[in-house]
């Protein structure tokens, strides 16, 4: 469940606790939101700890190469004709 998926389920949780007067047999809506606004919180810090560790950045690191240096060049022996 991605951010997007927290914040609808804080904002369903919200609306069945403090926006309904409905009332279901068996059923505490109440409560409901209250759970659901629970996950949602949940998921939203769940979801920033996580973030927060994906962007910790490593300190950059330096790459040396190295030259090589032959004695044949081009074909030829140390400036000769390969005699």
């Amino acid at each position: 469940m991605g951010l997007g998926g927290c914040i609808i389920l804080i904002a369903v949780g919200a609306i069945l606790t403090f926006a309904t007067d409905w009332d279901m047999q068996g059923v505490n809506l109440d409560v409901v939101g209250i759970i659901l606004m629970i996950v949602g919180l949940i998921g939203v810090t769940t979801f920033s700890s996580i973030y927060r560790r994906r962007r910790v950045m490593m300190p950059p690191t330096t790459v040396v190469e190295e030259e090589r240096h032959h004695n044949h060049r081009d074909g030829y022996i140390d400036g000769g004709y390969g005699m």
